[in-house]
């Protein structure tokens, strides 16, 4: 399918980063390179999807330019508890995001750069995408000490990772996307990539931790701006198109037919959590009470997102059995979330006997097993 009238009137007007004014037809093969306006994550994987299905890559390659408000994107085979720390995302406000490719999980804020390279499937050649990126890399800065791996990363110093690969092969188109590290705030980083959560066993897709540098602490001078501004410059003279960067919106109904339909998607449960591979939990918490220091032992199995068996055990003498198991039975189909928990609590603290002692132990137990998700 080719590109939609719309998106080609939008592809012929000029909008560049720096660049000279440049006016690239919307029919016919060549490249295109194009910016996303938007920091929002759910958007820019829309728009990724939106080309892959929608794009005319027969005869055509795009270069596709984003950067992300803060948000921790995983792969599509990964469990997101096992590999960040939801709890602090949620008091960070930092946005959870499930993309279509496999690989690992990548923390994404305004410090990082993130390239998508469409083609059809018979040209799909990451190699080549990559050391494009050296390349311009060392065009700026010939000093730098870059190279790609066998992995399919950049390294920094033969040490430090400062872009990670995934991909998407299609039947007859292909998407091949990046990061690259420039000024990202490393200390979120490796807060919220660190999973606090115990005794989770998952065949998900499990990332590989690396050691990671920015490039702005090797130059200060290496902005975003000038790296983005580069890239496309390495790009158009790969392809051999005018050096020309296209902004567009990504939600632009007139330029991206379905496109908003297509962000909702990414958005929902559904798809973030309830795509997760089928994960257990065998775990125990202590639970401090007046002086009593208290085990509970928690047994859950997880599928979609839902927990189909739920075992807590907890000592008898403090609060009746016949509590625990109504827990369990009531969070049994439901999602793996914080908030389900507060609600099945809230509801069955209605049922329990009006003794402040007992809904005092209740409220406690009920937190504690929140902190699990």
């Amino acid at each position: 399918m080719a590109l939609p009238w719309a998106l080609r009137s939008c592809l012929q007007r000029p909008c560049a980063l720096g660049s000279p004014r440049a006016h690239l037809g919307g029919a016919g093969g060549g490249g295109l390179i194009l910016q996303s306006l938007s920091d929002d994550v759910f958007q820019n994987l829309a728009v990724e999807d939106w080309i892959h299905e929608h794009g005319g890559l027969e005869d055509r390659q795009v270069l596709f330019l984003w950067r992300n408000a803060p948000a921790v994107v995983i792969g599509r085979h990964q469990n997101p508890w096992q590999e960040c720390n939801l709890r602090l995302m949620r008091q960070k406000g930092i946005k959870l995001a499930r993309r279509r490719s496999g690989g690992g999980t990548v923390y994404h804020d305004l410090g990082n750069i993130n390239l998508t390279f469409f083609t059809s499937r018979k040209k799909y050649e990451r190699m080549d995408n990559l050391k494009m990126v050296v390349r311009a890399l060392k065009a700026l800065r010939p000093h730098l000490d870059v190279h790609v791996t066998d992995r399919y990363d950049i390294v920094l110093g033969r040490h430090y990772k400062i872009s990670g690969t995934a991909a998407k092969l299609g039947r007859t188109t292909a998407y091949h996307h990046c990061t690259l590290l420039c000024g990202v705030d490393k200390s979120v980083l490796s807060s919220v990539l660190q999973s606090p959560y115990k005794g989770l066993k998952s065949n998900a897709t499990a990332s590989v931790p690396s050691s990671v540098r920015n490039l702005l602490e090797e130059d200060p001078a290496l902005t975003c701006e000038l790296l983005l501004e580069a890239i496309a410059e390495e790009y158009a003279t790969q392809h051999q198109i005018d050096h020309h960067v296209t902004l567009i919106n990504p939600a632009d109904e007139a330029v991206l037919p379905g496109i908003n339909n297509k962000a909702r998607e990414l958005q929902t449960w559904e798809w973030v959590y309830g795509k997760t591979p089928k994960f257990s939990i065998s775990t125990y918490f202590d639970m401090t009470y007046k002086d009593s220091v208290l085990e509970v032992k928690v047994d859950m199995e997880v599928k979609h997102g839902r927990i189909e068996v739920c075992n807590i055990d907890g000592p008898e003498q403090w609060l009746p059995p016949g509590l625990c198991q109504e827990l369990a039975r009531s969070l049994t189909g439901s999602r793996f979330c914080p908030d389900e928990v507060t609600v099945l609590a809230s509801t069955l603290l209605r049922t329990c006997p009006q003794d402040e002692e007992l809904r005092n132990k209740w409220n406690l137990l009920c937190e504690n097993v929140r902190m699990l998700m």
